[in-house]
């Protein structure tokens, strides 16, 4: 077991001494934003509790989880009053000897109809709106997971896994950009107990940026003093996640599942719980009440930020502010609906958003 941990450090480590001074802090933003209404409702504390299809998202090592017969996941989510559409589309496949696992994943955030105003302003200074025309900016991931399992006895199962990210981003017919990464995980789990590492980006995930502006576009932004984009690459840092759960039994058919994941980063001081120019730490605490393992209750916290009060005028006084989250679950057989209730922010105009989430597990024919 050791010597995984070993080899997870080693290329963390390894990449970040490399490439420093290279990384955007805030890169790839969209894949941070979760997957599941489970996940969600429960703070996003799911690197050692996710037991289905978004496990290749969360943590690929879990994904051996999955036994027996095939499982589907689907999600969709409006942010910012319907602005920003986020979906998610997984599925993972256990092979014959429910000893590994293959699963796929599919990310999108999008915003349309973005005004587009080059060429609002004519030369003599008037305004046309009829020149305004609109674009689309949509962020795609596709995830491509393996897990295996290394020891499975009575009391104790280890697994590992990985993931191969292939990134397209698009706005509108401005700029493209193409990318890809890799994340790595391992789960630990006994009777009640969970553990687990996943490492993300462990080699750097980049973004190769190309930008196409017609000559009446670059002109419109040079009369406006705005500098030309052209080809860069932006570069993601790794990071890494730990975690531990405990399910606790309450009664004969209710028990209570509980998770605290530490995300972990090195690229400079962040907005995060603990800051420093050497780590930042950001926790995330998930809770789940399971009845019979048919109906579900969850809450959780997470995104502790300090951010100026929205009461003072004078922008000087910082106030932290979180993340907090609720949500339940109804099980049918195969068949999983999960809802999750949360908000960007926990000051006097909090922006709620409702996650709506579907799982099927696909019986195979005999």
């Amino acid at each position: 077991m050791n010597r995984y941990f070993i080899l997870l450090t080693f290329l963390f480590s390894n990449s970040t001494n490399i490439l420093q001074a290279q990384f955007r802090k805030y890169s790839n933003e969209f894949l941070n934003i979760g997957a599941g209404a489970r996940g969600l409702a429960m703070g996003s504390a799911q690197i050692v509790s996710s037991d289905d299809a978004t496990s290749g998202y969360w943590n690929p090592a879990c994904l051996v989880k999955v036994q027996n017969d095939p499982s589907v996941s689907i999600m969709h989510a409006d942010y910012f009053a319907g602005i920003a559409k986020y979906d998610f589309a997984a599925l993972a496949i256990p092979l014959q000897n429910n000893k590994r696992t293959i699963g796929v994943s599919l990310l999108r955030f999008a915003i349309d109809d973005i005004p587009n105003t080059l060429f609002l302003v004519q030369p003599d200074g008037s305004l046309n709106y009829n020149n305004i025309q609109s674009f689309s900016s949509q962020d795609y991931a596709f995830l491509f997971s393996y897990a295996e399992t290394l020891k499975n006895s009575g009391d104790k199962n280890i697994s590992i896994g990985a993931n191969t990210k292939v990134i397209y981003r698009k706005v509108g017919s401005f700029a493209t950009a193409f990318g890809f990464g890799f994340d790595a995980g391992l789960s630990m789990h006994g009777n009640r107990w969970k553990a687990a590492i996943m490492a993300k980006d462990i080699t750097t995930t980049f973004n190769a940026w190309s930008f196409n502006f017609t000559d009446k576009e670059k002109q419109a932004l040079y009369l406006a003093n705005n500098q030309i984009p052209v080809q860069s690459t932006e570069l993601t840092a790794p990071r890494i996640s730990v975690g531990g759960a405990y399910k606790l039994p309450i009664h004969s058919s209710v028990s209570l599942l509980t998770e605290v994941n530490f995300d972990m980063s090195f690229d400079g001081r962040r907005n995060s719980l603990i800051s420093s120019n050497i780590l930042n730490i950001d926790p995330h605490v998930g809770i789940e009440l399971s009845y019979k393992d048919i109906f579900f209750m969850r809450g959780g916290i997470s995104n502790f930020q300090k951010a100026l009060a929205d009461a003072d005028t004078l922008n000087q006084k910082k106030v932290w502010i979180y993340q907090p989250s609720i949500g339940a679950g109804f099980k049918i057989k195969n068949f999983s609906v999960d809802y999750a209730f949360t908000n960007l922010a926990n000051q006097e105009s909090p922006l709620f958003t409702n996650v709506f989430s579907l799982k099927l597990n696909l019986i195979k024919r005999k």
